[in-house]
């Protein structure tokens, strides 16, 4: 685990953007994960800013979603599929063709998760895996207690996770379970990168980061995997013990 500190949040999402056109050169039909949430929207606007200007190529990728909450798609503003279609797929002046996105809608959703295993294993795996990180600590929708050893699957919603999941919708919502990769995705990604920024992720930063490497907490699992880089502002590395 390799962790980077910048001063802003906008130098991270550089940063974070910058990994990926990395990777796109070196392979342009790599696998590719996003996240939805706060923390990615800086690095997404990059990578759109990049691909519209050329500087990039995002024509032979593979895009994967990371989660969804269950029983919501592209028309419901607070999900995953919304936001990367608002914020990413629809601001590119090209159209892409390799996007696989969870059905959280699934009549069969154990079934739904066993799709995305089997397309991931398909390409050979997740050549980059970005990730934002919980107030409580998941990854994904990988909630405190998953165990690190999980492909793709459905997962009951944490308190914390019900709670502010509220911020990404207009009225109060009901949420009780999401469909997420796993966190065996992660450590088998050819780079794993967790974004975060802000001092409100400073303290579940410096417990996983630097605490113990336990399933209630499960970025945690960063800790054991040398393919890793975290990008955090300052603010979000504001606790981290000197030296790290």
């Amino acid at each position: 685990m390799k962790i980077s500190i910048y001063d802003t949040n906008d130098e991270m999402s550089k940063a974070a953007a910058e990994l990926v056109a990395k990777q796109l050169a070196e392979k342009p039909a790599s696998v590719i994960c996003f996240p939805s949430g706060d923390s990615p929207t800086g690095m997404l606007n990059y990578i759109v800013q990049w691909a519209n200007d050329g500087k990039i190529d995002l024509s032979q990728s593979f895009f994967i979603g990371l989660d969804e909450w269950v029983g919501m798609d592209e028309n419901d503003q607070g999900s995953c599929k919304y936001y990367l279609k608002h914020t990413f797929f629809d601001k590119l002046n090209t159209k892409l063709i390799n996007i696989t996105l969870f059905d959280a809608k699934a009549e069969d959703l154990d079934a739904e998760c066993e799709r995305m295993n089997n397309f991931i294993s398909s390409k050979g795996g997740l050549d980059i895996m970005i990730v934002g990180i919980g107030m409580n600590g998941h990854l994904g929708l990988n909630e405190p207690g998953t165990p690190f050893d999980l492909y793709a699957h459905r997962s009951e919603l944490d308190p914390v996770t019900v709670q502010v999941g509220q911020k990404y919708f207009t009225k109060e919502t009901a949420l009780t379970e999401g469909i997420t990769l796993g966190l065996k995705h992660l450590a088998e990604a050819g780079i794993a990168v967790l974004i975060a920024t802000g001092a409100k992720k400073a303290d579940i930063i410096h417990e996983s980061l630097q605490g113990l490497v336990t399933p209630e907490v499960p970025a945690s699992i960063l800790q054991t995997l040398s393919n890793a880089f975290v990008l955090l502002d300052k603010d979000a590395a504001s606790e981290l013990e000197h030296g790290a």
